[in-house]
């Protein structure tokens, strides 16, 4: 029996949140799993999935597989973003703005599951409007993907934007 090497994984899995989501039916409810997960490889790649299933490992190999397919590269200037961005998606309302070395994330919750996950080291955000996970780690990806290395925000929508309208 060989023994098999453990490979290093490309991409680092965050978890942001695991919700318990019902549906009722004549027979009474009926309970399935939502899972939100970030994945990104910490140089400039990363991913946003969410997957429903009857198990959290079902719903959390569904969120991973969804995450690997809405990758988005953003370009780092130096550990940080190369210009101040603000995004609003749904009732959320996310700030992201560059900071100096060795500031850090000063971020919370989702936003900061995204933007670690990124690999960005130096990072002042806030967040504004609603608590909810899902839509601020959606407006994180949204003002993420906006940002262009050569200083300017395009102006095409993400496909998470696309999805959602």
């Amino acid at each position: 029996m060989a023994i098999r090497e453990q490979q290093p994984k490309e991409f680092e899995e965050t978890v942001i949140a695991i919700d318990r989501v019902a549906r009722v039916v004549k027979g009474g409810r009926r309970f399935r799993f939502r899972a939100t997960v970030v994945i990104g490889d910490g140089k400039g790649r990363v991913g946003l999935g969410i997957g429903k299933g009857s198990e959290v490992t079902t719903a959390i190999a569904k969120a991973v597989a969804r995450a690997h397919r809405n990758l988005i590269t953003i370009p780092l200037a130096k550990g940080t973003i190369p210009y101040e961005v603000t995004v609003r998606f749904s009732g959320a309302q996310v700030m992201l703005k560059p900071a100096s070395a060795g500031t850090g994330v000063i971020a919370g919750g989702a936003v900061r599951n995204v933007v670690e996950a990124a690999g960005v080291h130096d990072l002042l955000t806030k967040s504004f409007g609603s608590t909810n996970k899902i839509n601020n780690a959606y407006a994180t990806i949204m003002a993420l993907s906006q940002l262009k290395s050569d200083g300017r925000a395009s102006e095409a929508k993400p496909k998470a934007a696309q999805a959602a309208a």
